[in-house]
């Protein structure tokens, strides 16, 4: 695999955060559709397949690479961003919803990490982003957003993206912690990972935090996140009223329907 490039960024916002990357003249990054911001007038844009890492594959070997990715969710396609000038240029990319980008330096994560499968943002060129397969039976049957996962592969910087606040946590070797499923963010490759059944009948419908754990033994890093997405979108969708309502901003709530005769 050929070496990534060499890129700089910064990260700007707290909650609704984005990413400049600042590339210099024939450096490139690449980036999941729709994830773009805003960029300079001298970078240009190109849709590839697949991410653009395996430059020797040939026709069919280019298509099962990105074929893979329709696993994920993801589609058959990345964008490039290349500085065609002569002096450096910015593209930014910016967070889907509230929570954190994440930047990972591949190089000292032994060239892989490990992440949630809607969770990659944008990378230096050379980058692979790929798939991950659980083999465990429990994380094959049970885990639903755990099973398959993508993976990060290179010597260069890769950017996830989580909702609400993260949490860094270095396993050691044996330790093991338990997750709600749907919170972990990512991990280095060194980490064991399980989905474990929650025992007791009266926790498995009563306890509210669903039937399923995801278990992580070290040694290892992990990344977790306190709001997944999937979370925040079924609040939403609980909260969303069967019909639109004109005084939705009211404080009143459901008693403006009284004064307005509804």
């Amino acid at each position: 695999m050929a070496s990534a490039h060499e890129i700089d960024f910064r990260i700007y916002g707290d909650d609704m955060q984005l990413v400049e990357i600042e590339l210099d003249p024939q450096e490139s990054v690449i980036a999941e559709a729709g994830s773009l911001l805003m960029m300079d007038d001298t970078i240009q844009m190109e849709t590839i397949f697949g991410d653009g890492s395996q430059t020797s594959k040939g026709l069919m070997g280019k298509l099962f690479s990105a074929g893979k990715r329709l696993l994920t969710g993801e589609s058959l396609f990345m964008t490039v961003f290349t500085n065609t000038g002569g002096t450096r240029k910015n593209v930014s990319f910016a967070a889907p919803y509230p929570g954190k980008i994440i930047p990972l330096d591949l190089k000292q994560y032994n060239g892989k990490i490990i992440c949630q499968k809607d969770s990659f943002l944008c990378a230096a060129k050379g980058v692979s982003v790929g798939i991950e397969l659980q083999r465990k039976i429990g994380a094959g049957f049970f885990g639903g957003e755990g099973f398959i996962m993508q993976k990060l592969e290179g010597d260069g910087l890769a950017f996830v993206h989580a909702g609400g606040t993260i949490i860094e946590k270095e396993l050691q070797a044996g330790e093991m912690v338990r997750l709600d499923t749907g919170c972990l963010v990512a991990m280095t490759a060194t980490v064991d990972y399980d989905i474990q059944f929650v025992g007791g009948i009266k926790t498995a419908l009563f306890g509210g935090e669903g039937v399923f754990f995801t278990t992580l033994r070290g040694p290892g890093k992990v990344w977790v996140q306190s709001l997944p997405f999937s979370r925040l979108a079924s609040r939403i969708f609980a909260a969303a009223p069967a019909t639109g309502r004109k005084d939705e901003g009211s404080i009143l709530g459901g008693l403006g329907d009284l004064f307005d005769g509804d």
